[in-house]
């Protein structure tokens, strides 16, 4: 695996900020939010000074039932050779549910939501990771995501769960320490023990990002300051193994160069303090962190599966029953994932054995994140709205489920408020109103429109 060193995520409001760094050794980029055909000059002059980028995505959804969209895995193929990138990376998570697998109304949930750690899924997740990788020019990562809810009847620990992925397919692993100390303070997870049960060779680099907490709830912002507790648990990951490379995360309320330089310093001295320990294997026998690796046998969890061996499972039925349990599998899990996703943006009763309370918390949550990013892609909403724009979009979003991306999102959204009259002020919807013919391609809805408008919503369909 290259080895990367010290890296920011490259986002274009920090763009200039990136370039003057000093010590950056490499660049992540959010994959979604490149054109396939050509690079914003940041990245080119990056570049061109030997920088390395590497494309990060969000929306494939590995971990979702479906197999993975074609289109997103060609668009992902295509950055990655637009930026000669070694490795792409995506996330153990599901992004939408529901659909034709399970005859309900598609759904997206707009972030990335936690897979069950239970075999059906894990079964789903290596078919799909096989799938992703065949479609890709370069080595895939994967990485671990932070959580809000757990799912009941889970089969596995975090940390097994990805030795088994990573024995089954060979994917490499993008470790997120920030969220190992999420799932700790929202799941009661112990990093160490995830660290401890994961094989860390397989580790292609880490994240490192800051978060805060309210309410006895770590929410995982990349808008704060990196924690003390995130810098333990990358000394806790380093000593184990070298890390091939190391990132900071910064998505909102950007600080000065001259902070960000001051984050990174300090990854860079957690990094080098805390030298990996030899680790002892059997009768007297030693290794490094670093080391190729030994497997050791980890005890699965009351009332799961034995781990899988190296060597591949017996074939002890045909290829059509095979065929059958995979479908199986995919179903089971679909209507998991849907049913979750539709308790958290259209308000459907929670699925038996979750979190009430933690629910809400992740609905609240998913929806404060389709107003930030719906106010990012279309800032002309705010500009226009003023203050009532926020708690507008929110009491759009509790009735209306994102069934699109965010564009199509922030069309609804205005549609919704042109049908209801809204805003009161002339000007304002002058305004919106042209904003919404403009992208819309058709005249503002009048009042037949409107009454179709609502029609469809009384019926579900809108």
């Amino acid at each position: 695996m290259k080895e990367l060193g010290i890296g920011i995520g490259w986002r274009p409001e920090i763009a200039d900020a990136v370039e003057a760094l000093d010590g950056v050794e490499w660049v992540e980029v959010v994959a979604e939010n490149l054109c396939g055909d050509h690079l914003p000059g940041s990245l080119e002059r990056l570049r061109a000074r030997g920088v390395t980028v590497v494309p990060h995505g969000v929306s494939l959804g590995l971990g979702g039932a479906g197999r993975p969209d074609a289109g997103r895995l060609a668009g992902l193929a295509r950055k990655a050779e637009l930026l000669g990138a070694p490795l792409v990376t995506e996330h153990i998570a599901f992004v939408r549910a529901g659909g034709p697998l399970t005859a309900t109304p598609l759904l997206e949930a707009g972030h990335l939501l936690p897979v069950p750690r239970t075999r059906d899924a894990l079964d789903v997740l290596c078919e799909n990771v096989r799938i992703a990788q065949d479609a890709l020019p370069v080595p895939l990562a994967l990485e671990n995501i932070a959580a809000l809810v757990s799912w009941p009847g889970e089969e596995l620990t975090e940390g097994q769960f990805l030795a088994e992925l990573v024995e089954r397919t060979g994917v490499r692993l993008l470790i997120d320490v920030a969220n190992l100390h999420t799932n700790r303070v929202n799941r009661g997870e112990d990093p160490a023990r995830a660290l401890s049960e994961l094989p860390v060779e397989a580790i292609a680099y880490v994240h490192v990002a800051g978060g805060l907490e309210r309410d006895g709830v770590w929410h995982d912002t990349h808008a704060h300051p990196v924690s003390q507790p995130v810098l333990d648990v990358l000394a806790d990951l380093a000593s184990r193994v070298s890390p091939p490379g190391v990132l900071l995360e910064r998505d909102d309320r950007f600080p000065a160069p001259a902070e960000l330089a001051a984050e990174l310093a300090a990854i860079r001295t957690t990094v080098a303090t805390a030298r990996p320990r030899p680790l002892l294997i059997g009768a007297g026998a030693r290794v490094s962190g670093g080391a190729m690796p030994v497997r050791v046998p980890v005890p699965a969890p009351r009332g799961a599966e034995p781990m899988a061996s190296a060597e591949p499972r017996p074939a002890t039925a045909s290829a059509a029953t095979a065929s059958a349990a995979a479908a199986g599998a995919r179903q089971r899990v679909g209507l998991a994932q849907a049913a979750l996703l539709s308790a958290l943006v259209a308000g459907t009763p929670a699925p038996e054995g979750f979190d009430v309370r933690r629910l809400g918390v992740q609905s609240r949550a998913l929806a404060a994140k389709r107003a930030d990013v719906v106010a990012k892609v279309a800032p002309e909403l705010p500009e226009i709205l003023g203050e009532e724009y926020r708690s507008a979009f929110l009491s759009y979003a509790r009735n209306r489920p994102m069934t699109d991306g965010y564009r199509h999102d922030a069309l609804d959204f205005v549609e919704g408020l042109l049908v209801a009259g809204r805003p009161e002020d002339p000007a304002a919807r002058r305004a919106l109103t042209g904003w919404w013919r403009e992208r819309a391609g058709i005249r503002p809805p009048g009042p037949a429109a409107r009454l179709a408008h609502r029609v469809r919503t009384a019926l579900g369909k809108g």
